[in-house]
């Protein structure tokens, strides 16, 4: 009997059949590993009753669908009613945030088996370079094939993998392989495997985007690929136009990152189109703000400058950064300090009526022990200091909710503006999985 997914191997060779993967700079040793529909596919293993049936992880809202849901229309972030119209039969199950760690964590700790380069990007995919493990190995593909077959047998999770010369077509042709596959491009056949594909499955490449593309005729990545670059800058802006020729033709010299502590800590909420208010964006900013100072404080540390995005609805951004004397942590400095980042982005924008999302995060970062009391010296900026008397009430305030927190759950308390505003649609918990550091 073959494996699953063991007839799901597919090698780019065309006229290079039998193509050596050397281990020198250049060639095919770039590997991208993606858990499979992972949410619910986790759910799925839990509860072996659901296997093979279409189920949703949420309620009002999907948070993730099985292969089996997918097939019918159902996506990520759809209504829950929506999801119910298109499969009639679907499943909604809540999520067990926990479990989805800590397979994901076990699935990683498979990959660093085979090597020490691991990049995590999030908690269900990483990048490997693989090229000094072909001694002990053998050649990526065949690396490819053994680490899922691990995962497989180990953890019970289907994953697909690309093998590739760079991190951009490594993620293709995982995406490509999908579901529970692997597609190995060889350095020669990279254009011939990149032509035919459509440009949404680029880095970069979100449905605006691609509407504009196909505006122009662009709907291939071969196509792209033959554009003149001064045309797509003309129709994209230079940066972005520029950006997706490179990755059209496969010209990608990002390397693997060895892990390392994060250098900012972030949150962002997507809003649809909304009328950009003051009470929304104030709301919106305090929500984003206490799920980074949590996270910052859970760490130990804290940040001189804060950055806020501000995505309108002809979808542009802006963004506005402060750095400020002394490193901030707690949840209402950051709030007020975004805010006032934010109202200045809308006021050189003023003929923006919506956005689209908010985004904040804290970046500069510094240990931060104990709160030390400061000299009442009226100094500048004293409302953000956290040993001023108003920023020593900031840190008592937020200590007491993470205490709170930690031993009756997030949930359980939070303050009174973001408890009723319903800011957070999605469970705190799955947010949490996404936004964590992931090395």
């Amino acid at each position: 009997m073959v494996p699953p997914g063991e007839a799901n191997i597919r090698s780019y060779t065309m006229g290079a059949v039998g193509w050596p993967v050397a281990t020198h700079d250049g060639e095919a040793t770039i590997l991208h590993a993606d858990l499979d529909a992972f949410y619910a596919s986790v759910e799925q293993l839990l509860d072996p009753t659901l296997r093979g049936r279409a189920i949703a992880v949420g309620g009002s809202v999907v948070l993730a669908a099985s292969y089996e849901a997918r097939a019918t229309g159902v996506r990520a972030g759809m209504a829950g009613w929506r999801a119910r119209q298109l499969c009639p039969g679907i499943r909604f199950v809540g999520g067990h945030f926990e479990e989805y760690q800590r397979h994901g964590d076990r699935v990683m700790d498979v990959l660093r088996d085979f090597t020490p380069w691991v990049e995590r990007v999030s908690i269900d995919e990483a990048f490997l370079d693989v090229a000094g493990a072909i001694h002990l190995f053998g050649d990526p593909s065949e690396i490819a094939t053994a680490v899922r077959r691990r995962v497989r047998r180990e953890i019970g999770l289907p994953l697909s993998v690309g093998v590739a010369r760079t991190k951009h077509l490594a993620k293709i042709a995982s995406q490509v392989a999908k579901p529970d596959g692997q597609v190995t491009v060889r350095p020669l056949d990279e254009r011939a495997f990149l032509d035919p594909l459509p440009v949404e499955l680029m880095w970069g490449v979100g449905p605006s985007t691609q509407r504009r593309l196909a505006a122009a005729g662009i709907r291939t990545i071969g196509d792209l690929a033959a554009a003149p670059g001064a045309s797509l800058e003309r129709l994209l802006g230079r940066a972005v136009g520029s950006h997706l020729s490179q990755l059209a033709v496969n010209v990608d010299p990002r390397r693997i990152e060895a892990p390392r502590r994060a250098a900012s800590v972030g949150a962002q909420a997507a809003l649809g189109q909304r009328e950009a208010s003051p009470e929304l964006v104030r709301v919106t900013l305090a929500y984003l703000a206490d799920r980074v100072t949590g996270r910052l404080r859970g760490a130990g540390r804290a940040g001189r400058t804060v950055t806020v995005r501000v995505r309108f609805g002809d979808l542009r951004s802006v963004t506005r950064s402060v750095t400020v004397p002394v490193a901030v942590g707690t949840t209402l400095t950051v709030t007020e300090l975004a805010a006032d980042l934010a109202r200045d982005a809308l006021a050189d924008h003023p003929e923006q009526r919506h956005v689209t999302l908010l985004a904040v995060s804290v970046s500069n970062l510094v240990e931060q022990g104990e709160l030390q009391m400061e000299l009442p010296l009226e100094l500048d900026e004293e409302r953000h200091r956290s040993g001023s008397p108003q920023g020593a009430a900031c840190w008592s305030v937020d200590r007491s909710l993470d205490a709170v927190r930690a031993r009756f759950g997030r949930s359980s308390i939070d303050y009174a503006a973001v408890r009723f505003s319903g800011a957070a649609r999605v469970p705190d918990a799955f947010r949490e999985l996404a936004e964590r550091d992931p090395s």
